[in-house]
Formats: C-alpha cells, structure tokens, sequence
C-alpha cells in the first residue's frame, strides 16, 4: 500500500519535512496547515519541491468549525472555504480534510450537519476537490466515527466522504468493526496513531502523546484491517503529535514512522518473521582495565582473546561477557543474541530500516553481522560459530554461582524511548511487559521492559531525566540459583563491591513481608508479585557507566523489581559507597 505522512508528525521547517520524509522512504505527505503558513515558498514552489522529491501531496488539513452554524457564520465559513480550495489548487492537491466542529457555538442538528457539507461539498467540486469529514474525539456534537458517517450519508454527495483516524475512534474506546459497513469508496483517507493508555482529558492525550503504531497500547493493526474490509484502497498514513516527535531529528523521525508502517504492514499480511532471539550469546562492554577485577570479584574468569581485536572473552555458568579494551569509559556497548537463524534475521532488520553496520573482518574468522539499537548499542545475531574466534586460555576457570544473562537495561536518550520500544517490537520480535514511571531524587525514570515470549532475552529501556541532563546508567543483570550465598561470599571477600541498601528499606520491608532477617545483613532486596512470586536482587557498585545486578527469580516472577528502583536510584546519587 502507498504509504503517507502528515508534516505535523516530524520537526523542522516544511522543507526540512519533506526532505526528510522523502529519505525515508513515502510516497506522499499530507500538509499541515501551520507548516505551509510558516513557509516563506508560494504554494507553487512547495508544490513543485514535493515532486521533485517524488511525493504526493494526498491531503491539505484541517479545515475547522465549519459544519452545524447559523447563516451568517456559514457565510464567512464558505468565505474561507474558497480561499482554501484556491490554496489547495495552486498545492496541487484535491483532498480537504475537515474535522467535526468542536465550537461551543456549534448546533446540535445532523440535518442541519449533512446540508452544510453538501454545500461545502458542491462548492468544492467547482474546483475539483473533495472533502474528507473526521470526527474529532472532542467534537461539540459530532465525536464518533459512526456519526460522521451517518452526516456524510445524509449529505448524499459524490464529492464527500469520511476520514478514519484511528486515534479518534480508538481513545474513545469505539469497536472498530464499524468500519466495515461504510462503503470502501467513502472512506476518503485513513490516518493512523498510536498511544499510551492514559487517564487523561483526550484534547491533551491526542495532543501531546500520540506515536506510531507499534509504540503503543492501540490495536492500530485491527482497525485497519477492518478498513481494508471496508474496501479502502488510499494511503496508510501518519498523524502524530507528540511532543517529542517535534524536538528530535527530524530524519531519524521520519525513518521510524516508515519503519513502523512497514511493520505494521507485514502483520496485516501475515508475514513470518525469523524467530525471536533464543538467548544471550554475549553483552560486550568497554574497557579501560576496571572491569576485569570486578567480574573476578563475580566469578568470572577470563577464558580466551581474540586474536585481532583487544577483546578478551570471559565466562561463568551460561553467561558470557566480552571486554573490549578501547580505552573508553567502561560501557555497555553491544549485545549479541543467539539465533537459529542469523541472516533470516539480519535480512528482517535490513527489511525494516537497520542497515548491517560496517565491520572489519579477518578471512579466517566467524562472520558476524551488527545492526544498531536506537541508542548506538550494537546488536549481533549470532550462533555458536563467534567462540571459535577466542583462543581458549587454560588457565581460565570460572566460579558456579551464576548461571546466565537475566537481563540487560539501556538508558536511552530522552527523544529515542519511542523508537526504541518500536525497534526492540519489531525488529527483534520482543513484546512490550509495560511501562512505569518511578521517582528518583531529581528527577523520573521511565521504564519499559520488553522481552521473549519464554523470558530467555529480556530488555528493559529507560529514560531517566535528572536536573538538566540523563542519567547514562547502563546494567548487566546476572541470574542465580542461590543469591544468598553469592551474597554471603562477596560481603566477606569484596565488601566495597555491592551497593549499600538504608536500614529503613528493611524496615519497610520487614513490615510488608516478614522476609530473612538475613536481607538486611548482605544487603539483598525483595520483591513479591500477585502470584507469590519473589525477586531477590542486589547491586554492585557503578564503573564508568556500567553496574552488575545479580538476580534470583522464584516461582515464576517476572518482573523487574521495579518497586526497588528508587531505593537503588537515591543511594546511586548519593555516592555513600
């Protein structure tokens, strides 16, 4: 399907829109009113700079409060009407989205409704123009997609039909399989929004919180396959505001609604995708030599190096860590995750905008191929095949305390959560746990944890926004079987290693739970789901901008231990330790 764009989704000036949506890949655009009136160009230019990037422009919007006044504003309505239709001419569009009047002075008459659209609709056709009818979730009268259908109906007019806005239809909590009576040549134009579930007033929902399909809580996928029953045919296309969408770059913005519809567009056919990562096979992280005294401390062991790269590999249990002597602070820099299918894999993120990463490569050694996360993380899709390319050290013995990756946690920059949950979604076929917003002493994390279905990879991506700037944390969570233990050995030989957790915490926590007296001592907290399910967990102490969590989970836990996270945030920033 041809795929669109409103401008009002991406930053920039109306050039630096279009430009940027051409890049990305659409075939048209619909503009924005303010966009077109902030721009120095006549019409004509705008007009000609579209085709010269090879995009349509689809749709010219909004035209707003006409419907449903006394005559005399009717008059002044079909006033500015024409100046639009002469505007929209010289643009080189026929569509004209107007929305369902949301004036305090509209009046609640369909019949009255339907005759002004007629009207609207005939004066538009002089000019070879029609008019898409959309019920804003707001409207005074008219704020169910249904209704605007009824009006439209009503109007009885060739040149007038109605929009879907999934947005609209969806926030108000409207069963979609509506759509499927309207007649597929009135559905004029269909544009697309995600969102968050939020409590709120839907003016400032839509607003301020809309993202791509993909990034939120709608079922986008569903109200568009009703309307492709309906017998739909135009573009699938964008309308986002968001708040963050408007202060980002306004490439990477557009490149990521075009990744979203392609998404969204191979679930509608029901393709296969490559199945999702089986496991960790390694987190490599930089290092200018801190790290390796820390996972000594851990029970790792150093177990080969590589012979072209400053990368030596260490292990314990299931759980590979690679080191990567760059001379950087000590980061978090790449994951790579097991794969029964690597190039199937590599060809699915190719397919959705993440191009293969260059990388330097001997003859003699596995080839690996690196797509890039949203915030530069590298991730590899791997077999077992990369191990051969270490040098095993003999020497290297490891501990038996932990067994595996649980989970790794990426702070991202404040402008890319919504994207990352999109690439996290789609590109590695991990399914969103939900998101949290938790307090830390200056400021909010906000959390989402996306993970495999059986829970063998588990990412959890946060903003945290402090003072005037982000935290850069990044964590490696390591499973055990028997935390307590883990923690009784390190209190006793690397005491300055863990994280000191206030008395008041157990105090609390004693309270709620009756726990182990023993928590306190070494250090260990606690979490319990609804189910009875527990997590023990514990932290080691921040380097550069990387920490170890230690994790056991019990009886089906799947969580996070977020409730905890402040705790860890408060004595993170306080430096009493």
């Amino acid at each position: 399907m041809r795929k669109s764009i409103a401008t009002v989704s991406v930053s920039g000036t109306l050039i630096e829109k279009l430009e940027a949506i051409a890049a990305a890949g659409f075939d048209g655009v619909e503009i924005f009113e303010n966009d077109l009136l902030a721009c120095s160009l006549p019409p004509e230019e705008i007009r000609a700079r579209a085709a010269d990037l090879g995009l349509t422009i689809d749709l010219y919007q909004p035209f707003r409060d006409f419907e449903s006044v006394p005559d005399d504003l009717l008059a002044r309505n079909l006033r500015r009407a024409e100046h639009k239709f002469q505007l929209m001419e010289r643009l080189g569009t026929d569509l004209l989205l107007v929305c369902s009047n949301v004036s305090p002075g509209a009046i609640g008459d369909d019949d009255l409704a339907a005759a002004q659209l007629r009207t609207l609709a005939e004066r538009a056709a002089e000019h070879g123009i029609r008019i898409a009818y959309e019920a804003l979730a707001w409207g005074r009268h008219v704020n169910e997609y249904l209704h605007a259908w009824r009006v439209v109906q009503m109007a009885d007019h060739p040149g007038l039909g109605t929009c879907l806005d999934s947005f609209h239809i969806l926030s108000r909590g409207s069963d979609p399989i509506g759509i499927e009576a309207i007649p597929g040549e009135k559905i004029f134009f269909l544009q697309l929004a995600d969102a968050p579930l939020l409590a709120m007033d839907v003016l400032q929902w839509s607003r301020h919180y809309r993202c791509f399909p993909g990034q939120g809580n709608f079922d986008v996928a569903g109200l568009v396959r009703h309307t492709l029953n309906a017998g739909y045919t135009g573009p699938l296309s964008l309308e986002v505001f968001n708040d963050h969408f408007r202060q980002a770059d306004t490439r990477r913005t557009a490149r990521d609604g075009m990744r979203s519809l392609i998404a969204l567009e191979a679930e509608l056919k029901g393709a296969t995708r490559p199945p999702v990562p089986s496991g960790f096979a390694f987190a490599e992280l930089a290092d200018t030599g801190a790290l390796g005294e820390v996972l000594s401390a851990l029970g790792f062991a150093r177990t080969g190096g590589h012979p072209t790269k400053p990368v030596e590999l260490w292990e314990q249990g299931g759980a590979r860590l690679l080191l990567n002597a760059t001379g950087a602070a000590p980061a978090l820099v790449a994951l790579g995750l097991e794969s029964p299918d690597p190039a199937g894999a590599v060809k699915h993120a190719e397919s959705l905008l993440s191009p293969v990463l260059p990388r330097e490569r001997a003859p003699q050694e596995a080839r690996l191929d690196a797509i890039a996360a949203p915030d530069g993380t590298q991730i590899f899709f791997c077999d077992d095949s990369w191990l051969s390319d270490f040098a095993p050290d003999p020497d290297g013995r490891s501990g038996e305390e932990i067994i595996g990756i649980d989970h790794v946690a990426l702070t991202q920059p404040w402008h890319y959560f919504d994207e990352a949950e999109l690439f996290y979604r789609s590109v590695l076929g991990l399914r969103p746990q939900g998101s949290l917003e938790l307090p830390d002493p200056y400021g909010l994390l906000r959390s989402k944890a996306m993970s495999a279905r059986d829970g063998a990879v588990r990412m959890v991506v946060n903003i945290a926004q402090v003072g005037a700037g982000d935290i850069p944390w990044q964590h490696v969570a390591l499973a055990c079987d028997d935390i307590l233990a883990v923690a009784r050995r390190l209190r006793a030989e690397h005491p300055g290693l863990l994280l000191p957790i206030p008395g008041n915490y157990y105090d609390d926590l004693q309270a709620r739970y009756e726990v182990d007296p023993e928590l306190r001592r070494l250090g260990v907290l606690h979490d319990r789901d609804e189910d009875g399910g527990e997590f023990l967990h514990l932290y080691t102490v921040t380097v550069g901008r990387v920490f170890f969590e230690l994790v056991q989970r019990i009886g089906g836990y799947d969580g996070y231990g977020a409730a905890n996270a402040p705790v860890r945030l408060a004595v993170q920033h306080s430096g009493d330790h």
